[in-house]
């Protein structure tokens, strides 16, 4: 962390603007690499830089590399592109550049490690190395102790002499040390560190480490998602084609239905693909939002860290994903987006006339869920059943009554499944569809059934309360449905009387066997094993049978519907469905990545536990989107895909092997995403999440545009949009704080928050909204603030999180220095300067399009509020 003194100017009275760049000398090459700048410190010759420093652990750097310091004096800040453009290495920029050269000093890492007080102090001369122009010190700074007693500094490794400024950069620091690093290495990849001091309003020094990382999710969670679709998509397909003889009109209806499914099943398998074939970088940049076989990818996907080291205070990190906003940019927003598409899509669908019959989205939805118990339930009850039978030939009757648990309620859940009105209507409906409307009648072995419900009956009167819990559906009017359907409840009926015959003629005879010679015993138990097996096989056959029975005509009814949705909206259903995938993939790699970063973080803190499996977890989106022109239809998108990850639930497991990513199953609008912890690490959860408890999300959006497009927007356009998104998630975050309160105790709040602090945060941003004033920002920070409070996920979004989204951060960084940890006020601009200037958002700047400037020009940022506006010189034209 350097400063400078007596530095002399090229005319006596010039008023210095200086920033240091540091360079590295390696000691093989002798080549001298530029490697990073301070921030540019005004109008003094005693300037103290705020940036430091670091060296991630990987670099090359040894006791004997030198590092060259070279100050610079700049006369005009919106012409220094030196710094702002990648400059091939050992080249000095030209003279004309907006700055000066005032002077360089050059040291050697081993000196300031083995320095006293690892402090050094140098002087400045001037390149001929004659003149001096004056001094550059030089200090070593510690991040503070770690739990595991380690420190954050120079430290030297006695094998290869190698320094490090800042320990591993994927650490979660100061939680649980070098544990969390495998897992959390699996998923964050080439880390960028950056180092600041700031002084405190009581003249202290707090230090602060910014980190960013990119994320290997961003690949793996939409691969994973494609995948899933695929199998979804091919066993729908499927299921349309055994739908078995329909009359001609629907039968072509049918084959054009599958002509376009099998189409889009083509693409995404070639979408898969291309994904696998990609190498390199884990993220997408911004360049890239239009790119066909990058549509499922987010954009720039990145999580943004800070850690904050204070005297007084205890260490505290702050998290944001940082992410473009979830939209299907290569499909484009010339109709809108997402939110406008699928409420006209509907109306229109409703008016299909006599082609097709309608059936409401919540029904379609019922269809699929169906379905999807069908496909889960039916293998599950046919293995169980075989389990039966393996105990029955065992002839154990402990293992016998378990797997007649087992088999009842499974079965119980089967039968449960079809007592939905939806079933019996899309049975009358495929009825009507059949040619000549005739159906065959079931095969099912009745007789057995009846025989076996009598002799239960009559034995065993205690076994009535068992059969009445399993739902008839008798009041169905169908007479056909409703004999197959019951069959499916008595057979199993008959498996249960069966059973408990067998085990009391066991019983009898155990009693038996006290009294009689052992020998005609042992034979006795010879022929009633064979007996089990022999009586329980015929009732498993008809139990599979009548389950087969069901199962055939319900997933035949059930596909019936979906070929009404599907046949009523060719072919824009199927687009709005990719769409709506596209959208989701993007939100779900996000919110995948935030789920684990926070869970590690707060793996210690068992409140937050505690409210992970109670309550759930707050997911807070801050969009910074206009609602003018495209921008408009990216928030109608953004806003479904964020509402779409209300259905998806998180389970943490423990890991098998070394492979720490998460896997991920169920079907659309149903997914469950397994997060794989270390041994170690699973051991400190709570038993209800070490249990596999299903974790809830709870995802708001507050949109709030700042650019000149929102300035059209608010004068000659509409914002409702805006409005009625943010009134919206305001009454959705309202019922996730009366959850917490109900199920929380109130001491789990963090501790320097109050329940009543929350109440008034609330109110705040209820009145925010409702008062509809132009650019209020003022509902970021509130919903913001409210979120870190509720141990909530941070997001932050524009339309590729790279100039807006860096405003945002570092204001908020900034904002939290000032509120929590008592930032100067003097310093509050100056930090916010240093932080977009030289920070880890101006390095995203240049990942994204190789130029370290954001792209605004001076009009754009009249119209921004005054704190989102970056430093001169730092923004300019740079493609987006």
């Amino acid at each position: 962390s350097p400063a400078c003194k007596d530095l002399v100017a090229a005319t006596r009275d010039r008023k210095l603007n200086t920033f240091i760049q540091v360079s590295v000398v390696h000691p093989a090459e002798n080549i001298l690499t530029r490697y990073s700048s301070t921030e540019i410190v005004e109008g003094t010759r005693d300037p103290l830089f705020l940036t430091g420093v670091t060296f991630p652990p990987e670099y090359p750097i040894y006791e004997e590399t030198k590092i060259k310091l070279t100050v610079y004096d700049v006369k005009d800040k919106s012409q220094d592109t030196v710094r702002t453009s990648v400059l091939p290495d050992h080249k000095e920029p030209r003279a004309d550049v907006g700055r000066s050269f005032l002077g360089c000093a050059t040291f050697r890492v081993g000196d300031l490690v083995k320095s006293k007080e690892q402090q050094l102090t140098l002087t400045l001369r001037t390149s001929d190395g004659g003149k001096a122009v004056g001094t550059i010190e030089v200090n070593l700074v510690k991040m503070g102790e770690l739990e595991d007693g380690e420190t954050d500094h120079i430290t030297t490794d006695p094998q290869d002499q190698k320094c490090a400024l800042v320990r591993e950069c994927t650490a979660t620091e100061g939680i649980s040390g070098k544990d969390n690093l495998p897992s959390l290495n699996a998923v964050l990849k080439n880390p960028i560190c950056k180092l600041y001091r700031f002084p405190t309003s009581d003249n202290k020094w707090m230090r602060i480490r910014e980190q960013m990382a990119e994320t290997t999710l961003s690949f793996h969670v939409p691969k994973e998602l494609i995948n899933l679709h695929i199998k979804e998509d091919m066993r729908r397909n499927q299921e349309l084609k055994d739908l078995g003889e329909l009359a001609p009109h629907w039968d072509n209806m049918r084959k054009s239905v599958i002509a376009h499914c099998d189409q889009m099943l083509s693409m995404y398998q070639d979408t898969l693909a291309e994904l696998g074939k990609h190498t390199g970088s884990s993220f997408k940049s911004s360049c890239s939002k239009g790119e066909k076989t990058l549509e499922f990818i987010p954009i720039n996907l990145h999580l943004q860290r800070m850690h904050v080291h204070s005297p007084r205070l205890k260490d505290a990190l702050y998290d944001v994903i940082t992410v473009g906003a979830p939209a299907a940019h290569f499909q484009g927003f010339k109709n809108g987006g997402l939110r406008k598409l699928l409420s006209k899509f509907e109306a229109e669908r409703r008016n299909t006339g006599y082609q097709c019959i309608y059936y409401s989205p919540e029904n379609t939805a019922k269809a699929k869920e169906v379905l999807s118990n069908i496909n889960h339930l039916q293998p599950l009850i046919s293995s169980h059943a075989d389990l039966l039978l393996s105990s029955a030939s065992q002839r154990s009757p402990d293992s016998l009554k378990n797997s007649l648990k087992m088999l009842s309620e499974k079965t119980e859940l089967f039968v449960h499944a079809f007592k939905d009105q939806l079933v019996r209507s899309a049975l009358l409906a495929l009825y009507t569809a059949r040619p000549g409307c005739v159906l065959k009648k079931p095969a099912v072995p009745r007789n057995s059934a009846e025989e076996g419900g009598d002799s239960q009956h009559q034995d065993h009167p205690s076994q009535i309360k068992r059969q009445d819990s399993i739902p008839h559906h008798s009041e169905y009017d169908e007479e056909e449905w409703d004999r197959v359907w019951a069959n499916v409840a008595k057979s199993l009926n008959c498996v249960i009387a069966m059973v408990d015959r067998l085990l009391e003629k066991d019983n009898i005879n155990n009693i038996k066997e006290d009294q009689n010679d052992p020998s005609a015993a042992d034979c006795k138990v010879l022929h009633t094993g064979g007996d089990w097996y022999e009586q329980l096989y015929p009732l498993v056959i008809t139990l599979k049978d009548c389950m087969g029975e069901v199962v055939t005509r319900a997933k035949q009814s059930m596909a019936f519907v979906l070929l009404q949705e599907l046949a009523c909206g060719l072919p824009q259903c199927l687009m709005l469905t990719l769409r709506r995938d596209i959208v989701f993939s993007q939100a779900l790699a996000g919110l995948v990545c935030g789920f684990i970063i926070k869970l590690h973080t707060g793996l210690h803190d068992q409140g937050f536990l505690q409210q992970l499996h109670t309550v759930g977890l707050l997911v807070q989106y801050e969009g910074l989107l206009s609602t003018y022109s495209e921008e408009a239809g990216m928030l109608e998108d953004m806003a479904v895909g964020i509402s779409d990850l209300q259905k998806v639930m998180f389970k943490v497991i423990e890991a098998k092997s070394e492979d720490f990513l998460p896997i991920i199953t169920g079907r659309r609008e149903n997914y469950i995403i397994e997060v794989q912890l270390p041994a170690k690490m699973f051991e400190l959860l709570p038993q209800e999440i070490k249990g596999g408890k299903l974790l809830r999300m709870y995802p708001v959006l507050f949109n709030v545009g700042i650019n000149e497009q929102q300035t059209l927007a608010e004068r000659f356009g509409d914002t409702t949009l805006q409005e009625n998104i943010n009134q919206e998630n305001l009454e959705l975050l309202k019922e996730y704080y009366k959850l917490f309160t109900e199920k929380m105790p109130p001491d789990c709040l963090p501790h320097f928050q109050e329940q009543n602090d929350l109440k008034g945060l609330l109110e705040n941003l209820h009145q925010n909204i409702q008062a509809k004033r132009r650019k209020n920002v003022e509902i970021m920070w509130l919903a913001a603030t409210i979120c870190r409070k509720l141990n909530g996920v941070r997001f932050t979004c524009c339309k590729s999180a790279k100039d807006r989204t860096s405003m945002s951060v570092t204001l908020e960084q900034c904002s939290i220095l000032r509120d929590e940890h008592q930032l100067h006020k003097d310093f509050f601009i100056r930090a916010l300067d240093c932080m977009r200037r030289e920070g880890c958002r101006i390095e995203n700047v240049l990942k994204n399009v190789k130029c370290r400037k954001y792209a605004f020009n001076m009009i754009q940022l009249m119209a921004f509020p005054k704190y989102y506006r970056p430093p001169e010189g730092t923004y300019g034209k740079a493609d987006t």
